[in-house]
């Protein structure tokens, strides 16, 4: 009931029929179909554009980053020269007063000649004492090994031990001077 007044009667379609013709130009036609034969790129073309375009933003970056290098290592060139130029001013400034005061490239290299002689003479020194000292480290070990419950007992072998470790590191460092 009532349901077949909703529902409008279904035409096919309807048609309208212009009364003046509509025309358009070539030129007009043309343009847009080669527009759309022109948006259909092959998959090789499109793959090689891909990579041309992926080389020039690899090359692009890679320049970039060597720009980025090049300033970088020409602030360190200039701090550096700037902080020498202040250690100097300051330098001069205080050697008027007093002529101990270096600067830290100074330091710095008189600090690697110490450590070289060191290196060195640490290599060729052949401890005298050390046999000395490996007879000490045996007692305290062998009054250990008597005595495991009573340690105590080796107070004597123990000092003895320290007294020969501390003249062998007294001679060592009176050595270095």
């Amino acid at each position: 009931m009532g349901a077949s007044q909703s529902k409008p009667e279904q035409d096919p379609s309807k048609v309208f029929y212009n009364q003046t013709p509509i025309q358009f130009a070539h030129d007009l036609v043309n343009h847009l179909s080669d527009n759309l034969d022109s948006s259909d790129i092959p998959p090789q073309r499109q793959s090689n554009l891909d990579d041309h375009i992926r080389q020039r933003i690899q090359a692009e970056l890679a320049r970039m980053r060597e720009e980025e290098e090049a300033v970088h290592m020409q602030i360190e060139n200039a701090l550096a020269r700037e902080n020498l130029d202040r250690e100097r001013d300051k330098s001069e400034a205080t050697n008027t007063m007093e002529k101990t005061v270096k600067s830290s490239a100074v330091l710095f290299s008189d600090m690697v000649q110490v450590k070289g002689n060191i290196d060195r003479f640490g290599s060729r020194h052949d401890f005298v004492e050390l046999p000395l000292l490996q007879a000490k480290s045996g007692a305290v070990a062998d009054c250990y090994r008597v005595n495991p419950t009573t340690t105590l007992d080796c107070w004597k072998q123990v000092s003895e031990f320290r007294n020969a470790v501390h003249q062998v590191e007294q001679k060592y460092i009176n050595s270095l001077r």
